[in-house]
């Protein structure tokens, strides 16, 4: 299961705001034993923004949107969002119940364009002032603001994706080489990756001393343990010099 961002706004790109969201969202995946695993910053372009929910909406991964979702000329995520997916974009009948009861009257004629959401999305609620943000298959939308967009985030993470948690920390274990260079150890490496896919490997080679490389392997005591045995028994039998780091 891979989780992505996208996050929309020219803003963003211009500078003219820093974006808070990608370590925000970072610390909650951690906290619940997850991984981003990509993120794409794109401004306020309707090609653009088509492209890339045709392309993730392709995906099974878990996608969070920031942005866009309001109800000015700007605002195309909602839109984009219904057009990547075919479908319409129709009124919400919970969305115009929550915004009506927020607004009453002056609901009307703009703000109750934000209750205009692809045709079979659910709604995200929004603690902080009742406009609802959306689900579409597996992407969630939510605002550009962090005090609305983040509860929203958690929400959706806890209410869809708990059957993923793994909060067991993950391990690492780490060795150094000696008399042996990198190169020398890309096939190990590439071998090592195949047979143990659920690992990650990080290889650091020294900037001091030649022929000295810092090696580790991470991931779940129970990936772990065998990735960790495969690779001594891959040095002794390669006859590299290593010693575990303590």
């Amino acid at each position: 299961m891979k989780v992505g961002l996208i996050l929309i706004g020219d803003e963003l790109l211009s500078g003219l705001r820093q974006d808070k969201h990608l370590p925000q969202v970072m610390s909650f995946l951690k906290a619940r034993g997850l991984a981003l695993a990509w993120v794409r910053i794109i401004g306020d372009d309707w090609d653009l923004l088509l492209q890339t929910l045709r392309e993730t909406l392709q995906s099974d991964d878990i996608v969070f949107s920031f942005g866009g979702i309001g109800a000015t000329p700007d605002d195309l995520t909602r839109q984009a969002a219904a057009a990547a997916a075919g479908v319409k974009l129709l009124r919400h009948p919970q969305a115009v119940a929550l915004i009506e009861g927020r607004f009453g009257e002056e609901a009307y004629p703009n703000r109750i364009r934000m209750s205009e959401l692809p045709d079979g999305a659910s709604l995200i609620p929004n603690s902080i002032n009742q406009i609802p943000g959306f689900k579409l298959q597996h992407h969630h939308f939510v605002p550009g603001f962090p005090n609305m967009a983040w509860p929203m985030v958690e929400w959706a993470l806890d209410t869809y994706y708990a059957q993923y948690f793994d909060t067991t920390p993950p391990i690492e274990q780490r060795w150094t080489l000696h008399s042996v260079q990198e190169s020398e150890l890309i096939p190990m490496m590439e071998e090592l990756l195949r047979t143990f896919p659920a690992v990650r490997i990080s290889s650091l080679p020294s900037t001091v001393e030649r022929r000295k490389i810092d090696f580790g392997i991470k991931g779940r005591a129970a990936d772990i343990a065998p990735a960790a045995a495969w690779f001594a028994a891959r040095m002794q039998a390669d006859n590299i010099d290593y010693a575990p780091q303590t």
